[in-house]
């Protein structure tokens, strides 16, 4: 298996190819995915900018996510990760998103929305909107945002293939 140094420069390459830029829109990971892919020397010509919205304010003001949307059906939800990703995309002039939002813990869990909960949300300026839930379970906070980033980068991945 590939380290996430690698995953990320195979990302940044496939991207540089096809000339395509990214941002990313993160709340449970605050920003380790940009971070991730800034660490490899090279990737501001891919990496456009990263949202970090950690509150539901943020993600309103920063990326138009509905205050309806956060109030029906959580921060944590398929829709929140839809509404961050397609307002990362109207907000940035990057090709492909992806969005993360999840229960890194150890708190805030419940029974519906478990620890470990993160949902993602990847979309491409052609119209392209995937989404993945996972549910990591209560491994740890630092374990539930490290296996986020892996997720969101094989996610840009899939979308810069089919670009």
């Amino acid at each position: 298996m590939a380290t996430l140094a690698e995953q990320a420069t195979a990302l940044l390459d496939l991207c540089r190819r096809s000339k395509l830029r990214i941002a990313t829109a993160e709340s449970c990971t605050g920003g380790l995915i940009a971070a991730t892919l800034t660490e490899i020397p090279g990737s501001s010509d891919v990496v456009d900018r990263a949202f970090v919205t950690y509150s539901n304010e943020a993600k309103q003001a920063m990326l138009d996510v509905p205050i309806a949307t956060l109030r029906q059906f959580g921060a944590v939800s398929r829709e929140t990760a839809e509404a961050m990703a397609t307002g990362a995309l109207a907000n940035s002039p990057a090709e492909l998103v992806v969005s993360v939002t999840g229960i890194a813990g150890p708190g805030g869990g419940s029974t519906d929305k478990p620890v470990g909960l993160v949902h993602f949300a990847a979309a491409s300026k052609r119209g392209q909107l995937i989404h993945h839930q996972r549910r990591f379970g209560d491994i740890g906070r630092s374990h539930v945002r490290q296996a986020s980033v892996v997720e969101a980068l094989a996610m840009l991945r899939e979308l810069a293939e089919a670009h």
